[in-house]
């Protein structure tokens, strides 16, 4: 099939496969914003091999790909026949260091890199979000057992920060980051949550909403067996 895709329609389809604005992808290969918006925006006729070299390193393509369109591409194409099977991958999460105690974390090691890879009809359709705010983090601990174990792999959603409906989300306690069930409780003022633990050997309390920083619910977990 012949190539009908611009440089800038790819560097389009990749970044938005890969849940990346443009200027997510510009500070990752470390180049100016501006780089890449006059590409998309097709005000770029020659743009630097070296700078597009490191675009694609981002884009996890070969900078001929990007270039002409042939080379090899991480995964899959961004480009098929019917969008709604295409294969959005989700980044695991920036955090800080594991430590002993901590429910979630985001890993460090290779293996933790790996992306995750879901329906982009099952994003927009059944979670209703962008993939974009879609992160994954592995568990750690046992504060959630049984409902989560450790190594358990989450996707939590960050557009939805609010406890109400009640569910399990993903919390920055000021040290790391856990895994907690939350739930608003009714007629406080100032408006306060509950913090649980499935595990029964770790006791519930309660924090105002200013005192928790949520970072997102989270909508899916897979397990190894």
């Amino acid at each position: 099939m012949t190539e009908q895709h611009t440089l800038a329609d790819r560097l389009r389809a990749r970044a938005r496969q890969l849940g990346l604005a443009p200027a997510h992808v510009a500070t990752m290969a470390g180049v100016n914003r501006s780089f890449v918006y006059d590409i998309l925006r097709g005000r770029s006729a020659r743009p630097s091999i070296d700078r597009l070299a490191d675009v694609a390193l981002v884009l996890k393509v070969d900078r001929d790909w990007l270039i002409h369109g042939i080379g090899a591409v991480q995964g899959t194409s961004p480009f098929v026949e019917n969008p709604d099977d295409a294969f959005m991958a989700i980044l695991f999460a920036t955090a800080r260091a594991p430590t002993e105690g901590r429910a979630v974390w985001a890993g460090e090691g290779e293996a933790s890199r790996q992306d995750y890879h879901f329906r982009r009809s099952w994003i927009r359709n059944t979670l209703k979000t962008s993939p974009s705010q879609l992160r994954i983090m592995h568990v750690k601990g046992d504060s959630m057992v049984p409902t989560l174990l450790s190594g358990d792999a989450v996707l939590v959603d960050m557009n939805l920060r609010s406890p109400n409906p009640p569910g399990i989300f993903v919390l920055d306690d000021g040290i790391g980051l856990v895994a907690k069930r939350l739930e608003h409780i009714a007629n406080s003022d100032p408006p306060a949550i509950r913090v649980i633990s499935d595990n029964k050997h770790y006791p519930e309390y309660e924090r105002t909403a200013d005192e928790i920083h949520i970072v997102g619910r989270i909508r899916w977990f897979a397990r190894e067996i």
